[in-house]
């Protein structure tokens, strides 16, 4: 299930535990979203790897590229 969808999902337990008067599905609720918003932050992390691994690549391939061509042209 997603980060979202797990926020909420875990409000609507948290909602309906506080009609009915239920205390273990309060906690569900809140734990349910709290592990939707970790779920987010890790996305949130690993996209921002992803983008810093794929500029430095990108660098690495024009630092390659212009070293060849300087290479054919000595």
């Amino acid at each position: 299930m997603g980060s979202k969808s797990d926020q909420m999902k875990g409000r609507i337990k948290e909602a309906v535990g506080v009609l009915a008067d239920d205390d273990r599905l309060k906690r569900e609720g809140r734990r349910d979203q709290a592990v939707g918003k970790v779920k987010e932050k890790v996305e949130q992390a690993a996209e921002t790897v992803k983008d810093k691994v794929e500029r430095a690549a990108e660098k690495v391939k024009d630092k390659a590229k212009r070293a060849v061509e300087k290479m054919k042209d000595a």
